[in-house]
């Protein structure tokens, strides 16, 4: 009997031969584990394929589809196939990538791209083993996976972490001294470094019990309203937070209120699923309060174009593009904007679709919503003052001859005795003047009238309290809808088919009972439990700030373009622990901080340099420069000037001369005083065209588009801004008041929450104070978290 799978085999190594001859191939360098589409084989085809054989049918060449089994195995209208199960050797795709032939060979030679031999070979074993295709692992809905089983080992992270180690044989390193974790976790929970006296009392509490010290350090971190500054700072990034309008022109906006909103919520642990829904539709709940209509900044972050000749319509255009594709991006982890002017080149989302969740965005007015104090009940009061006015009309009527002929009786010596105002008004015909003006004149000489003054200064009270609200950028939804319609080419001169609001069809269905599909059903729609998206894209992000890098590494990306997870089961397992937990951001928090994988010391080890050097497997943990305003909170903690006063209008802290004098208009920039002036770098107003210079040395983000991943550059400009601007060497001032009274030993402690070795403090003692607090600002080891 003739054995099928051996004449296969023998087949297919004659080709091989034939294959490495050609290439020069090396194939023991392919593991010779099974080849997995999506780990092995659905990166090379989306880096190197899907552009022109991809989802896009309008920019796929020669008829052939990559992206699916049924394409890529379809006849062509050549006659050729590209994959045959089981045959290399008949398949097109390898015959293009194999051949010298610079008109056939894939990818083109002019594409920029070009295949290693390992992973010619990858595709060669796949189609061998059959050529199975997967669906991308993120448009599946995560999976419980119990945590491996590892000995001496409970915590679930550090399961899923271990059991990935010891496949590379690798172990974890130490835990960190208490110092370095009191001051990790601080900085990593509220961004500011624990003082002298918590570092004291941390760790001799460590030495009776270092969980149960550390444990309770959690707690109180988690519980502090600085919790709320550290991760809404997060938040804003996302939002795309900035306190003025961009373009050119560039002007001051007030929006700080939906900062405070966004540092209450994550203080009072608001769910985000419910969090999620406020910002993106707080407008349309049922009885919307206030705050939650003060939510809704979260899409009046875009800009404002205000020059003089611009086509309105363009730029309301232009910001929802913006709300689409942030949206896409923060909650969905999808390069969703990509589908703006053609169907997406990579992921199945089609031009039709992406105009779909376009219509829930083309239905508001953008008003300036007033906000007043939350103690007050603003329809009483509103109520209240037209009774009022109605009785002070009431009297001007009833005393109306009387004031006629006082008026006509007033000398002209005694009209020159009255204020501007006043001549204003009387130059005012009669029956020309306000309500306003006409009681403004009565209490000239009539204020003395039964009742007239005190409910004249009750008027002028309430006046007060309505006009001199604060204001805030808000959403309303429109009472008729606009059409919304599919742009050509992302044209808005050019639209073509009208669509109804929709979702996109990889993800799951979409379902409402609502006559009309708003915000809310999209924000329903994005929270929803049964999003494969939303809750792995958000624990992805947390961990990538605990650790400098997510388990999937494009966190903008969970697309076919993105790169697979490190750990795809502890993605899986913390996505699943958050929807469990009622969507609390502080569970997942609490989860990864109280692990051994996050307690780790970052030291540098010999293994790992040759094993995992970019620590993908989290053998050790990660040294972090610390984000721009963090510099600043930092310093001010340090230097003993910081102020603690939680939200409020955005300050101005001292800047560089002359930075705000750059561009088309003059911005002004008053520094504030007194405590405004030591505020956190959260508070700094921002202009998105001149950010302060201290915070963009740094990194920190403009507020043009959403950022969901700092850049850590490190440049000169960084040193010398801590050197010589004008706020750092204020800050100096006051670490150098700290050594005269309390020592370089305390005030190293302050900036480094360590104590000196014997060899740095000689360094520090041949300084005078003045440079030796400039020395401890401008240390690494103080803008970085160990």
């Amino acid at each position: 009997m003739t054995c099928r799978s051996s004449l296969k085999t023998t087949y297919s190594c004659l080709f091989c031969i034939a294959l490495m001859q050609t290439l020069g191939l090396v194939v023991e360098h392919v593991s010779a584990e099974t080849i997995s589409y999506r780990r092995d084989i659905q990166p090379i085809l989306a880096e190197n394929c899907f552009a022109c054989h991809g989802f896009d049918k309008e920019g796929r060449q020669g008829g052939l589809r990559l992206d699916t089994e049924e394409g890529a195995k379809s006849k062509l209208d050549s006659g050729e196939q590209a994959i045959v199960d089981e045959h290399p050797e008949q398949s097109e795709l390898i015959n293009r990538i194999i051949t010298n032939d610079a008109d056939l060979k894939m990818p083109p030679p002019d594409s920029g791209k070009k295949l290693s031999d390992e992973e010619r070979e990858k595709l060669r074993r796949w189609i061998l083993d059959g050529a199975h295709y997967e669906k991308h692992w993120a448009f599946e809905s995560p999976q419980l996976h119990p945590p491996p089983i590892i000995e001496n080992t409970t915590h679930p992270i550090d399961c899923f972490i271990r059991a990935k180690l010891a496949e590379a044989d690798l172990k974890p390193s130490p835990q960190a001294d208490a110092s370095i974790l009191i001051r990790r976790i601080s900085l990593d929970l509220t961004g500011l470094p624990p003082s002298i006296n918590e570092l004291e009392a941390f760790e001799a509490a460590s030495k009776s019990g270092l969980n149960i010290a550390y444990d309770e350090l959690i707690e109180r971190l988690l519980a502090s309203k600085h919790y709320g500054e550290r991760w809404g700072r997060w938040w804003l990034d996302q939002a795309r937070y900035a306190d003025s309008n961009g373009y050119s022109i560039d002007a001051p906006r007030q929006i700080w209120k939906y900062r405070d909103w966004v540092i209450d919520a994550f203080n009072a642990d608001m769910p985000f699923d419910q969090f999620t829904i406020e910002q993106l539709a707080g407008d349309l709940l049922d009885k919307a309060t206030t705050q939650q209509k003060i939510a809704t900044g979260f899409h009046r972050n875009t800009q404002i174009n205000q020059e003089g000749g611009i086509d309105k319509e363009q730029f309301r255009i232009d910001s929802i593009f913006d709300r689409v594709a942030t949206t896409g991006t923060v909650w969905l982890g999808l390069s969703v904007g990509c589908a703006q002017c053609h169907d997406h080149k990579f992921d199945p989302i089609e031009q039709k679709e992406y105009y779909r969740l376009f219509a829930f965005f083309n239905n508001q007015e953008e008003p300036t919503l007033k906000v007043y104090d939350e103690s007050l009940d603003i329809d009483l009061l509103k109520t209240e003052f037209k009774d009022i006015e109605g009785k002070l009309k009431d009297i001007l009527v009833q005393h109306a001859d009387e004031f006629t002929s006082w008026e006509k009786n007033l000398s002209e010596d005694s009209k020159k005795n009255h204020s501007a105002a006043i001549k204003k008004i009387l130059g005012t015909a009669p029956d020309k003047r306000t309500f306003a003006q006409k009681i403004t004149l009565f209490n000239i000489d009539f204020s003395s009238v039964e009742s007239f003054r005190s409910l004249h200064e009750r008027h002028e009270e309430l006046n007060d309290i309505l006009n001199n609200g604060i204001t805030t950028l808000v959403l309303q939804e429109l009472e008729q809808p606009r059409v919304t319609n599919v742009f050509i080419k992302g044209d808005f001169t050019r639209p073509a088919e009208s669509v109804t609001p929709g979702t996109l069809s990889v993800l799951h269905p979409f379902s409402s009972e609502s006559e009309r599909l708003t915000r809310l059903d999209l924000a329903r729609w994005i929270t929803s439990p049964k999003n494969p998206l939303t809750a792995r894209v958000i624990v992805n992000r947390i961990w990538q700030q605990y650790f400098g890098r997510g388990l999937v590494e494009t966190e903008n990306d969970f697309g076919l373009q993105g790169t697979s997870p490190s750990h795809p089961e502890l993605l899986d397992w913390l996505a699943l622990k958050l929807i469990d937990n009622k969507w609390s951001l502080k569970s997942i928090h609490r989860l990864i901080a109280t692990s051994e994988t996050y307690r780790q010391s970052s030291s540098n080890r010999k293994d790992l340099r040759e094993k995992d050097p970019n620590n993908y497997l989290l053998a050790k943990q990660q040294r972090l420069r610390l984000d721009a305003e963090i510099v600043r909170d930092v310093s001010l903690v340090a230097s003993g000037l910081f102020a603690n006063k939680i939200g409020g209008p955005s300050v101005f802290p001292p800047i560089p001369e002359g930075v705000m004098n750059q561009g088309q208009a003059k911005r002004d920039w008053k520094v504030s005083k007194g405590n405004d002036r030591f505020r956190r770098g959260l508070y700094t107003f921002v202009y998105r065209a001149t950010p302060p210079p201290s915070l963009s040395v740094f990194d920190a983000p403009e507020g043009f588009s959403t950022c969901t991943r700092r850049m850590r550059s490190n440049t000169p400009l960084q040193a010398l801004t801590l050197l010589n601007d004008s706020a750092f060497y204020e800050f100096a001032t006051g670490l150098e008041k700290i050594i005269k009274n309390d020592g370089l030993e305390a005030a190293f402690r302050r900036c480094t929450s360590r104590s000196p070795s014997h060899e740095e403090l000689t360094i520090l003692k041949s300084l005078d104070t003045r440079n030796a607090a400039r020395a401890l600002l401008n240390l690494d080891e103080t803008v970085t978290r160990e």
